[in-house]
């Protein structure tokens, strides 16, 4: 699920920074960041994973335990998953607009920045309930 979120929101923001790129040629590197972020949401479920590997004992793992590194690795996908459509779709429309008025960008990232933190309070209580 994280990967889908990720794969959708640079997706579908590289297509938005393309088609911008004919119009200003100029401002496609400025223009990259909602390919960055949600290039980001990857490293909050490498984050849980991790914390969620060292936690785990062969010979004392509970079914709670269990559950709980599944509620943790369900609430980081699923948020990053919200959290890369967000993203693909503010990322691609944002940018295409930057392209006809510069005074758009601004908005841009306040919206795309609000959408990644969509994928940070996931990982925050992927982490939580992995490491109980």
């Amino acid at each position: 699920m994280l990967d889908l979120g990720v794969a959708y929101g640079t997706a579908k923001s590289g297509v938005g920074v393309s088609s911008m790129g004919i119009m200003r040629e100029d401002d496609v590197m400025k223009n990259l960041m909602p390919v960055v972020m949600a290039g980001i949401l990857g490293i909050y479920g490498l984050i849980v994973s991790i914390v969620i590997n060292q936690k785990i004992d062969e010979q004392n793992y509970t079914a709670y335990q269990g559950y709980a590194h599944l509620a943790a690795g369900l609430a980081t996908g699923l948020s990053s998953l919200g959290a890369g459509f967000a993203i693909g779709i503010v990322g691609d429309a944002g940018v295409r607009a930057n392209g006809q008025q510069p005074k758009l960008y601004v908005p841009m990232m306040i919206m795309l920045i609000m959408a990644e933190a969509l994928g940070l309070y996931g990982m925050i209580i992927g982490v939580i309930l992995g490491s109980k």
